[in-house]
């Protein structure tokens, strides 16, 4: 009982020991109790899932032009239906820069409880007045533990596979416009796993007596999303 029931202590495992006819004194209970050497805590996987509808993660990613620059993409991402809220490209990515992203992310009072981030060093002190002020609680990853911010990581794979590795990036400019074709595509067509193979905007079922199927190139004929349309 107590391994299966870690929150359990002495006098309700006796309680329930009791109910089951099983006649024994709590102090004999509390005598044979494992004691953990601090409170047992929920995993991490289960905090993220616990709060997917109150959770949001950030995240910067670097994509190399054809001209031999570096580009940074900050990408905002909402857990409830794996929705980016937001996304923004530059060549010099500085705290007051990545402060503007965040509150353009999060207008009108529509901030989560909870956001999650790595410890880059971008995310100083006035970062941390601005979250707070906006009424959402810093959850931030260990070093060098990217597999504890999966959502956003994932999203970025998916980017990187999906996209960015079968285009050649030019500037700002055409990066941002590649970027917006993908997240219309991953947004309102690409179904996921995570979502019962839904899309974020979710996705009707449209039966055989609509129509006949038809194919709409996306992201640039890297992609097509199949739907019915009336003869």
């Amino acid at each position: 009982m107590s391994q299966a029931n870690p929150l359990w202590g002495s006098p309700r495992i006796h309680g329930e020991l009791r109910k089951l006819g099983i006649d024994v004194a709590q102090s004999t209970v509390a005598k044979y109790l494992s004691r953990p050497r601090k409170p047992p805590s929920q995993t991490w996987r289960t905090f993220l899932s616990n709060h997917l509808e109150q959770m949001a993660s950030i995240d910067f990613f670097v994509v190399p032009t054809a001209t031999f620059r570096v580009l940074f993409v900050f990408v905002v991402l909402s857990h409830a239906r794996r929705r980016v809220l937001h996304f923004q490209v530059t060549e010099h990515p500085t705290q007051q820069w990545a402060m503007q992203q965040t509150r353009e992310a999060f207008p009108w009072d529509q901030s989560p409880r909870y956001l999650l981030r790595d410890r880059d060093a971008i995310y100083g002190g006035d970062w941390v007045v601005i979250t707070k002020g906006m009424g959402m609680e810093e959850v931030i990853t260990a070093p060098r533990s990217p597999w504890q911010n999966p959502y956003v990581e994932r999203l970025i794979g998916s980017i990187r596979c999906e996209c960015l590795d079968h285009v050649i990036v030019w500037n700002r400019r055409s990066l941002c416009r590649i970027l917006e074709s993908y997240f219309v595509y991953y947004q309102h067509s690409r179904t996921h796993l995570a979502l019962a193979k839904d899309a974020p905007e979710s996705r009707a079922v449209e039966k055989p007596e609509r129509g006949r199927i038809v194919m709409i190139p996306q992201v640039g004929g890297l992609h097509h999303r199949y739907q019915r349309q009336a003869a």
